[in-house]
């Protein structure tokens, strides 16, 4: 722990183990001075109030007027060519699906080549897309409602995201097996994905994969 490691250089003299026990629960030793947002992480009241305020990139990407689809296409390229987990990924977003279970943002299909040695079945990929924190629950929500159908899903947030929303949607993902990716939601031109936990590969269930993927088969299958 980075405050047991400061306290220990400033007071030598005092060993670990009484610097763990003194520290562990500063936020219930001293609530109207120090709180904890997130697991390992003590932080002074004096910030609580700023983290239910807009952050200053969330006021950027209003102020330019960023689209959240316009993520959709260098999403699906990233699922193609830098994450290689889908053969071909397409953009979709909005109510293609005509359902109130919501519809992928992107959703890409990774199928053997002709030239490899092991043939395996196709398998579907989707991602919900969020440029706002204040959507994550929810988006958190629809990833986990798109593995009826697919094979991995992942939940794509913003960089800027407060740490406690980046940690809790972490924890959730590694429960869940639904992958997360961070971007720079402010700019278009560079995303820069950078991959945080990895989607657990599960099967599920073919009655809803056939159902929807009717629905796109002629962009995905193509």
């Amino acid at each position: 722990m980075r405050l047991v490691n400061m306290v220990k250089e400033s007071m030598p003299e005092l060993s670990i183990n009484t610097i763990h026990g003194t520290v562990w629960d500063l936020h219930v030793q001293l609530p109207h001075k120090v709180y904890k947002p997130q697991k390992g992480l003590f932080r002074s009241t004096k910030y609580r109030n700023a983290e239910d305020k807009p952050s200053f990139i969330e006021k950027e990407i209003l102020e330019k007027g960023v689209k959240e689809d316009s993520f959709y296409k260098p999403f699906a390229d990233y699922l193609e060519n830098e994450l290689e987990d889908a053969t071909k990924a397409i953009s979709l977003g909005g109510n293609k699906f005509k359902d109130k279970w919501g519809t992928p943002d992107v959703i890409g299909v990774k199928k053997s080549k002709r030239s490899d040695i092991i043939q395996f079945q196709p398998e579907i990929i989707s991602a919900e897309i969020k440029i706002d924190s204040a959507g994550l629950i929810t988006a958190f929500g629809q990833a986990c409602s798109y593995k009826l159908f697919s094979h991995k899903v992942y939940i794509v947030v913003p960089k800027e995201a407060t740490e406690d929303d980046r940690a809790r949607i972490e924890s959730l993902c590694l429960i869940f097996g639904v992958g997360l990716i961070l971007f720079n939601a402010p700019n278009p031109e560079k995303p820069n994905f950078e991959i945080r936990v990895r989607p657990t590969k599960h099967d599920p269930d073919m009655f809803y994969v056939n159902k929807y993927l009717k629905l796109v088969e002629a962009e995905l299958f193509e």
